[in-house]
């Protein structure tokens, strides 16, 4: 059994039927969509699935979300983004990701890789920078996007590894 990939993709639909099942459990009266999303933008996927009205942030924006969660409830929706890397994380990989976060806020945000936090750990782990993490709007709820290690093997995310801790 291999516990690497050669390609990013390889991990998309992997994260996203983790990513199903996980919303599945957490939001038991909606309606759960996931997509592998890296193909086209998130404004083309919020079209094609009735939602694009409460996003209109995104509309024009070159965002491509690896794997996209769409949570949908009566007139209300919410997302969900994964942002997946093969190797070890870097602040690059955490800018990214908080970009998309900040224009589209989502209810949560992944940022995962089967080779770990890499330099990323150093900043969340000796230097107590969790605060990177933040996103959101000040009037509404400060949120943080979660980083940690896939589990290739286990198909799920390595909870020990998971910043910050839930």
């Amino acid at each position: 059994m291999k516990n690497s990939v050669l390609l990013e993709m390889e991990l998309y639909e992997p994260m996203r039927i983790w990513l199903q099942s996980y919303l599945e459990d957490k939001y038991k009266n909606a309606e759960i969509i996931t997509i592998d999303s890296h193909s086209k933008t998130l404004d083309t996927y919020l079209e094609e699935y009735g939602v694009l009205s409460y996003y209109p942030e995104s509309v024009g924006v070159d965002i491509q979300i690896d794997v996209l969660g769409i949570i949908k409830e009566k007139n209300k929706a919410f997302l969900v983004f994964i942002e997946a890397k093969k190797n070890q994380l870097n602040l690059h990989d955490l800018g990214q990701l908080w970009a998309y976060c900040q224009l589209c806020e989502p209810i949560e945000a992944f940022l995962l890789s089967p080779k770990g936090l890499g330099s990323l750990n150093k900043i969340f782990n000796n230097l107590s920078r969790i605060d990177l993490l933040e996103f959101g709007n000040e009037r509404k709820k400060i949120k943080k996007m979660q980083v940690g290690k896939w589990d290739i093997l286990g198909e799920s995310i390595d909870y020990v590894s998971l910043v910050p801790k839930t």
